[in-house]
């Protein structure tokens, strides 16, 4: 005897359980996202959670962002890597006038000076 509502409930199933693509349409933009399951302490959640409210962003946002900007220092300590390797070690001079810009560029807009 043959089910035929069997094999179209175990193909639904099958397509249910690897679907890991969801997407998300803003503004007749697609933007597609793929869900992942982590473990985390309960206490860099809540960190998390926390950070993400005050940035104005949702936990995934928050997340995405940091990963991001993660991956831009990882770059930029590579690219120092090779530069160095290159044309030697940075002077202290050198080091000191790059962290007064970064210090410089890094402030709020309110704290920034014009003069």
């Amino acid at each position: 005897m043959t089910d035929t509502g069997r094999p179209a409930l175990r193909a639904a199933r099958l397509i249910a359980a690897t679907v890991t693509v969801v997407p998300l349409c803003y503004r007749r933009v697609m933007a597609v996202r793929k869900k992942r399951s982590i473990s985390i302490p309960p206490e860099l959640d809540a960190a998390i959670a926390a950070a993400a409210q005050d940035a104005g962003l949702s936990y995934s946002a928050w997340i995405t962002q940091t990963a991001r900007k993660e991956f831009v220092i990882q770059a930029g300590l590579e690219a120092v890597s090779t530069y160095e390797a290159e044309h030697g070690p940075f002077t202290p001079d050198e080091i000191a006038e790059a962290d007064e810009w970064a210090a410089r560029v890094t402030q709020p807009p309110a704290t920034q000076r014009t003069a």
